[in-house]
């Protein structure tokens, strides 16, 4: 069975994707969790993880004695494998241009990954308000993403972005958390869509999982106190 080694689920936005691609398209595998305690060279998770992939950072996925790290690397293994679940869409250009925006994704939106980090657990309306306010490549990243997927909606019918569910969903599942953490304003087709992809069975799932986790690091908050036992 395959092996996909994760974070805590509540911070963990690059775990998350391959995750909801597994568990949404009905992939079996076994979970294994590396608690994040620091990411210094010599914390837990980083001698844990190290042991299975040399650039000492989740997700990695096992399979046998295969190991693929990197989230599009991750992506792309899973869909060549099991081809019949048609994770990316059928039409060729619009494969390409699903391959395009997930790359966009990984290597952009620095600014919203930045000032927004992924906590599901917590609602944070007014530190999203301050960042709104003070941070223009915030604004403008979630301009981009209001566009991007404005096109898309439309052209395609949603409701999903192409469609139906594809990696293209399972990659833009943690930008979804991170706007309804940070209550950033969006329009209210926008904000539909975010809703529907938090309401897929397997986003749902991770959502669960993240809120029963109870596991507060404060080296990933350090904007916020932690929460009253």
């Amino acid at each position: 069975m395959l092996k996909l080694h994760i974070g805590n689920k509540n911070y963990s936005s690059w775990s998350m994707r391959p995750w909801v691609l597994l568990r949404q398209a009905g992939i079996a595998f076994e979970e294994v969790r590396v608690r994040f305690d620091s990411f210094d060279a010599g914390s837990e998770f980083k001698r844990t993880i190290s042991t299975v992939n040399p650039t000492g950072k989740v997700p990695v996925l096992a399979d046998g004695d295969l190991v693929v790290w990197d989230t599009l690397a991750i992506a792309e293994y899973i869909a060549e494998t099991w081809p019949d679940k048609q994770l990316w869409p059928a039409d060729r250009k619009a494969r390409a241009r699903a391959r395009s925006i997930c790359a966009e994704m990984h290597s952009g939106f620095t600014a919203l990954r930045g000032n927004c980090p992924m906590n599901i657990e917590a609602s944070l309306p007014d530190t999203g308000a301050l960042i709104w306010r003070d941070r223009p490549g915030v604004r403008a990243d979630v301009q981009r993403l209001i566009d991007m997927w404005s096109a898309l909606l439309q052209e395609h019918g949603g409701p999903m972005l192409f469609g139906q569910f594809t990696v293209a969903d399972a990659y833009f599942a943690p930008v979804c958390m991170r706007l309804a953490t940070y209550a950033l304003p969006l329009p209210p087709h926008i904000a539909a869509y975010v809703q529907r992809v938090r309401a897929l069975p397997g986003v749902k799932a991770w959502i669960d999982d993240a809120l029963a986790e109870k596991d507060f690091l404060d080296f990933e908050e350090p904007y916020r106190v932690k929460p009253a036992a």
